[in-house]
């Protein structure tokens, strides 16, 4: 059994179920830890829309939280959501600005760790960041069957 994640007629990925829910689950948490909709709509009859407008907003607040966020194991947890979030956003034609968002962090940082060493870590150098992301999302989009 697989469930569909589509954009009008066109399926932009089609994993199991298990996949599926465990993936929805993880919206709901980052939804909710952005305060803002992910566009990615309610799985009925196997089959949810993706709104492009509502999911290019959710996309980049997304990646705009994580360029400020230091915390080690916070990117742990989060890098892999954000990663099949980029793949479905690629298969929806939406751009990321990864210069602008590899620029210096907007905004205050959040959830740092604290260095033992240095006292306060640096977020990513822009290149490393970006290029990481993009890396992973382009190892799990060969993975990804649409």
């Amino acid at each position: 059994m697989s469930q569909y994640f589509d954009l009008g007629n066109e399926t932009l990925w089609n994993p199991s179920n298990g996949a599926s829910r465990l993936f929805q689950r993880q919206v709901a948490v980052f939804e909710a830890e952005l305060g803002l909709s992910s566009g990615i709509g309610p799985m009925e009859n196997d089959e949810c829309q993706i709104d492009p407008i509502t999911f290019e907003t959710f996309v980049n607040t997304l990646l705009a939280q994580h360029r400020r966020t230091t915390h080690a194991i916070v990117l742990a947890l989060s890098e892999g959501f954000i990663a099949t979030v980029l793949v479905l956003a690629e298969r929806a034609g939406i751009k990321v600005n990864w210069a602008r968002l590899g620029a210096t962090p907007d905004g205050p940082l959040e959830d740092v760790q604290v260095s033992v060493l240095t006292g306060m870590s640096a977020p990513a150098e822009a290149g490393a960041w970006g290029s990481g992301l993009r890396e992973k999302a382009r190892q799990l989009g060969r993975r990804m069957p649409r």
